[in-house]
Protein backbone atom coordinates (compact mmCIF):
# COMPACT_ATOMS: atom_id res chain seq x y z
CA UNK A 1 0.00 0.00 0.00
CA UNK A 2 1.11 3.54 -0.71
CA UNK A 3 0.01 6.68 1.05
CA UNK A 4 -0.27 10.23 -0.21
CA UNK A 5 0.18 12.04 3.11
CA UNK A 6 0.26 11.70 6.88
CA UNK A 7 -0.88 14.77 8.83
CA UNK A 8 0.21 15.06 12.45
CA UNK A 9 -2.44 17.67 13.30
CA UNK A 10 -5.79 17.56 11.49
CA UNK A 11 -8.98 19.28 12.68
CA UNK A 12 -11.04 18.84 9.49
CA UNK A 13 -11.61 15.07 9.46
CA UNK A 14 -13.34 14.15 12.70
CA UNK A 15 -13.81 15.54 16.16
CA UNK A 16 -10.88 17.18 17.89
CA UNK A 17 -7.26 17.09 16.86
CA UNK A 18 -6.49 13.96 14.88
CA UNK A 19 -3.66 12.24 13.09
CA UNK A 20 -4.69 11.53 9.49
CA UNK A 21 -3.40 9.16 6.85
CA UNK A 22 -4.41 9.61 3.22
CA UNK A 23 -3.98 6.29 1.40
CA UNK A 24 -3.30 6.07 -2.33
CA UNK A 25 -5.56 4.27 -4.76
CA UNK A 26 -9.22 4.79 -5.57
CA UNK A 27 -11.47 3.39 -8.28
CA UNK A 28 -14.43 5.74 -7.63
CA UNK A 29 -13.03 8.74 -9.54
CA UNK A 30 -15.66 11.12 -8.19
CA UNK A 31 -16.17 14.28 -10.24
CA UNK A 32 -14.41 17.23 -8.51
CA UNK A 33 -12.66 14.96 -6.00
CA UNK A 34 -10.59 16.97 -3.52
CA UNK A 35 -7.70 14.49 -3.75
CA UNK A 36 -7.64 13.31 -7.37
CA UNK A 37 -3.88 12.76 -7.29
CA UNK A 38 -4.47 9.90 -4.83
CA UNK A 39 -6.55 7.87 -7.31
CA UNK A 40 -3.30 6.28 -8.51
CA UNK A 41 -2.39 3.24 -6.38
CA UNK A 42 1.30 3.92 -7.08
CA UNK A 43 1.18 7.56 -5.99
CA UNK A 44 3.06 8.63 -2.89
CA UNK A 45 5.20 6.62 -0.54
CA UNK A 46 5.18 2.93 0.39
CA UNK A 47 3.61 2.43 3.85
CA UNK A 48 6.07 0.74 6.20
CA UNK A 49 6.54 -0.16 9.86
CA UNK A 50 8.42 3.12 10.23
CA UNK A 51 5.25 4.99 9.22
CA UNK A 52 3.17 2.95 11.69
CA UNK A 53 5.64 3.84 14.45
CA UNK A 54 5.49 7.52 13.47
CA UNK A 55 1.67 7.55 13.58
CA UNK A 56 1.69 5.78 16.95
CA UNK A 57 4.07 8.47 18.23
CA UNK A 58 1.90 11.26 16.79
CA UNK A 59 -1.12 9.80 18.63
CA UNK A 60 0.66 9.81 22.02
CA UNK A 61 -0.34 13.28 23.37
CA UNK A 62 -3.54 13.30 25.41
CA UNK A 63 -4.91 16.22 23.35
CA UNK A 64 -5.00 14.03 20.21
CA UNK A 65 -8.49 12.53 19.89
CA UNK A 66 -7.69 9.77 17.44
CA UNK A 67 -6.92 8.69 13.91
CA UNK A 68 -8.62 9.57 10.61
CA UNK A 69 -8.23 7.37 7.53
CA UNK A 70 -8.95 8.92 4.14
CA UNK A 71 -7.90 8.52 0.58
CA UNK A 72 -7.76 7.60 -2.05
CA UNK A 73 -10.02 4.86 -0.83
CA UNK A 74 -9.30 3.03 2.45
CA UNK A 75 -11.70 0.18 1.59
CA UNK A 76 -9.93 -0.87 -1.61
CA UNK A 77 -8.83 -4.39 -0.69
CA UNK A 78 -5.08 -3.72 -0.95
CA UNK A 79 -5.53 -0.68 1.30
CA UNK A 80 -7.47 -2.69 3.86
CA UNK A 81 -4.59 -5.15 3.95
CA UNK A 82 -2.08 -2.33 4.32
CA UNK A 83 -4.04 -0.53 7.04
CA UNK A 84 -4.80 -3.50 9.30
CA UNK A 85 -1.38 -3.61 11.04
CA UNK A 86 -1.77 0.11 11.86
CA UNK A 87 -5.34 -0.26 13.12
CA UNK A 88 -4.44 -3.25 15.31
CA UNK A 89 -1.57 -1.30 16.88
CA UNK A 90 -3.62 1.87 17.43
CA UNK A 91 -6.39 -0.01 19.24
CA UNK A 92 -3.86 -2.03 21.25
CA UNK A 93 -1.92 1.00 22.47
CA UNK A 94 -4.69 3.64 22.52
CA UNK A 95 -8.04 1.89 23.04
CA UNK A 96 -9.56 5.18 24.26
CA UNK A 97 -8.80 7.03 21.00
CA UNK A 98 -11.34 6.76 18.21
CA UNK A 99 -10.83 5.97 14.55
CA UNK A 100 -12.75 7.77 11.83
CA UNK A 101 -12.72 6.45 8.26
CA UNK A 102 -13.92 8.15 5.07
CA UNK A 103 -15.02 5.94 2.17
CA UNK A 104 -16.84 6.30 -1.12
CA UNK A 105 -18.40 2.89 -0.59
CA UNK A 106 -21.70 2.57 1.25
CA UNK A 107 -21.76 0.83 4.61
CA UNK A 108 -24.81 -1.33 3.95
CA UNK A 109 -24.74 -2.06 0.19
CA UNK A 110 -21.01 -2.27 -0.48
CA UNK A 111 -19.13 -2.95 2.74
CA UNK A 112 -21.54 -5.10 4.78
CA UNK A 113 -23.36 -6.85 1.91
CA UNK A 114 -20.42 -7.52 -0.38
CA UNK A 115 -16.96 -6.88 1.05
CA UNK A 116 -17.58 -8.55 4.41
CA UNK A 117 -18.63 -11.71 2.55
CA UNK A 118 -15.78 -11.66 0.02
CA UNK A 119 -12.75 -10.42 1.97
CA UNK A 120 -11.76 -11.50 5.50
CA UNK A 121 -9.97 -8.17 6.04
CA UNK A 122 -13.18 -6.14 5.92
CA UNK A 123 -14.79 -7.49 9.10
CA UNK A 124 -11.58 -6.97 11.04
CA UNK A 125 -11.14 -3.46 9.66
CA UNK A 126 -14.71 -2.54 10.64
CA UNK A 127 -14.07 -3.83 14.16
CA UNK A 128 -11.53 -1.05 14.70
CA UNK A 129 -13.48 1.85 13.15
CA UNK A 130 -15.69 3.95 15.40
CA UNK A 131 -17.15 6.41 12.86
CA UNK A 132 -17.50 5.85 9.12
CA UNK A 133 -18.37 8.59 6.66
CA UNK A 134 -19.72 6.70 3.65
CA UNK A 135 -20.82 7.40 0.09
CA UNK A 136 -19.19 8.88 -2.97
CA UNK A 137 -18.76 12.62 -3.21
CA UNK A 138 -21.45 13.91 -5.58
CA UNK A 139 -20.69 17.40 -6.87
CA UNK A 140 -24.36 18.16 -7.56
CA UNK A 141 -25.12 17.46 -3.88
CA UNK A 142 -22.17 19.45 -2.53
CA UNK A 143 -23.04 21.28 0.68
CA UNK A 144 -20.45 23.41 2.45
CA UNK A 145 -22.62 23.48 5.60
CA UNK A 146 -22.19 19.76 6.26
CA UNK A 147 -19.85 18.71 9.03
CA UNK A 148 -17.07 16.26 8.05
CA UNK A 149 -18.51 15.45 4.62
CA UNK A 150 -18.82 17.10 1.25
CA UNK A 151 -22.18 16.11 -0.22
CA UNK A 152 -25.63 15.49 1.24
CA UNK A 153 -25.78 11.83 0.15
CA UNK A 154 -22.94 10.96 2.52
CA UNK A 155 -23.68 9.57 5.98
CA UNK A 156 -21.75 9.70 9.25
CA UNK A 157 -22.27 6.27 10.82
CA UNK A 158 -21.52 4.94 14.29
CA UNK A 159 -20.03 1.61 13.27
CA UNK A 160 -20.13 -0.44 16.49
CA UNK A 161 -23.67 0.67 17.30
CA UNK A 162 -24.78 -0.09 13.74
CA UNK A 163 -23.18 -3.53 13.73
CA UNK A 164 -24.72 -4.32 17.13
CA UNK A 165 -28.24 -3.31 16.14
CA UNK A 166 -28.22 -4.41 12.48
CA UNK A 167 -29.50 -0.91 11.67
CA UNK A 168 -27.60 2.12 10.53
CA UNK A 169 -27.10 4.42 13.52
CA UNK A 170 -26.06 7.90 12.46
CA UNK A 171 -23.65 10.06 14.40
CA UNK A 172 -25.36 13.15 15.77
CA UNK A 173 -23.17 16.21 15.26
CA UNK A 174 -24.83 17.90 18.21
CA UNK A 175 -23.47 15.20 20.54
CA UNK A 176 -19.74 14.75 20.98
CA UNK A 177 -18.36 11.24 20.62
Amino acid sequence: MNYADIKQFDVANGLGIRVSIFVSGCTHHCKSCFNEVAWDFNYGTPFTQKDIDRIIDYLRPSYVSGLAILGGEPFERCNQQGLLPLLRKVKEIYPEKDIWCFTGYTFDNDIRSRMCNEWPETNEMLSYIDVLVDGKFVEELKDLNLRFKGSSNQRTILVKESLGSNNIILWDSSISK
